[in-house]
């Protein structure tokens, strides 16, 4: 927040949608079926797990590394002091950053285009809702002068 301030940078905020289903399991994963949704006479069996879902141990992390490889392979570097913040230099001496919290991303850069070109990449990849400029972060808000 202190470089978006500083650098009076643009900041747009996007939730990515049902951002853990994106992580690929390892290992077989059984779960019972769910209450309202048993098969009579089939109660005692289980469900093989094709996908991660909310609520596995392992699921944020998958997540996480399904996303670290998707960006990174887009050029972005990872920040060495913050492992949910990314960062591309970009023609002109610039750095645009992206910035990670679990299912919910933070874009800053001068240029609006650049942030769309971004927002469009990220897109292709994760069902993605646009939350346009940022307005409210981690419970703060945001008010721009």
């Amino acid at each position: 927040m202190a470089l978006v301030a500083q650098y009076e940078l643009k900041l747009d905020q996007l939730d990515v949608k049902t951002a853990y289903i994106y992580g690929d399991l390892k290992g077989d994963i059984y779960m019972s079926q769910l209450t309202g949704f048993k098969t009579a006479e089939k109660e005692n069996m289980v469900c093989k797990l094709k996908k991660s879902l909310y609520r596995l141990k392992q699921s944020s992390r998958q997540w996480y590394k399904y996303f670290d490889s998707f960006i990174r392979g887009k050029r972005y570097k990872r920040s060495h002091y913050d492992p949910c913040v990314y960062y591309n230099n970009l023609p002109g001496r610039e750095y645009i950053y992206l910035l990670l919290y679990v299912d919910d991303m933070l874009i800053a850069f001068k240029s609006r285009s650049a942030i769309d070109k971004l927002k469009k990449d990220l897109s292709s990849e994760f069902k993605m809702k646009d939350l346009s400029e940022a307005n409210k972060v981690l419970g703060m808000k945001i008010e721009w002068y």
